[in-house]
């Protein structure tokens, strides 16, 4: 199995433990005398079964992630440290330009002024770049991910 494709597997699990959560909130309670829609035991083992299942998978996941690398010879697990990061000082750069864009304005001459105190332009260059940082990462992880095989064990 490719890495990539248990990254598939473990989202389509994660999906699933949604699904269970939801299935056994609603046979939590049901009206006396009344039997519930689905068996909440069934649905119990199946939810233990399939997060077994996702334990199993993180774990080889990160153990691929350590010792598979990318074309420059750094591990998937800093390439994605890397693209994490990209991505946070991103967000807070994205939400800086917005706040600094919607200016206060004056209604009054008394009223007090407020001016912006960073180079909006200069932080819109640093963001595009970043963001081209990330997008050439986040390719360069998957494509590791599509040529590697999960480390099984």
């Amino acid at each position: 199995m490719k890495l990539a494709e248990a990254l598939v597997e473990r989202r389509a699990a994660q999906d699933n433990i949604g699904e269970l959560n939801e299935r056994l909130q609603r046979v939590l309670f049901i009206q006396e005398g009344e039997r519930p829609a689905e068996d909440p035991a069934q649905l119990l083992g199946e939810l233990h079964e399939v997060t077994q299942r996702l334990q199993s998978l993180i774990i080889m996941i990160n153990r691929s992630n350590m010792q598979a690398q990318l074309a420059d010879g750094r591990s998937i697990m800093e390439a994605i440290a890397e693209r994490d990061a990209l991505q946070t000082r991103r967000g807070v750069l994205s939400t800086i330009i917005q706040s600094a864009g919607n200016p206060q304005f004056r209604t009054r001459g008394s009223e007090i002024k407020f001016v912006v105190t960073v180079d909006i332009a200069r932080l819109q260059r640093e963001h595009d770049q970043l963001a081209k940082r990330y997008r050439e990462l986040d390719t360069a992880i998957q494509a590791a991910n599509w040529s590697n095989d999960l480390l099984e064990g």
